[in-house]
């Protein structure tokens, strides 16, 4: 099994992918991102399942207007 290695996304690129991909997908976007995630779980890739389930947080969040694209990123 290979060492897992640091992430270098950070929350700011997250924010503007997913902003980036509702912007050229709409709601579709959440598809895609769904299908990330099962496409990623089936190969055992759970760190970027893990990612794209944020991605997808964010995605619905954005189309939800719960967050804005400049807005202050808050991490829990």
């Amino acid at each position: 099994m290979p060492a897992a290695r640091a992430s270098r996304i950070t929350p700011a690129d997250i924010r503007i992918i997913a902003f980036t991909l509702v912007d050229r997908h709409g709601a579709q976007a959440l598809g895609y991102a769904d299908q990330a995630v099962c496409e990623l779980e089936g190969k055992g890739e759970s760190e970027s399942a893990d990612a794209w389930r944020a991605l997808r947080w964010e995605i619905q969040d954005a189309l939800d207007g719960r967050i804005e694209r400049e807005a202050p990123i808050l991490v829990h």
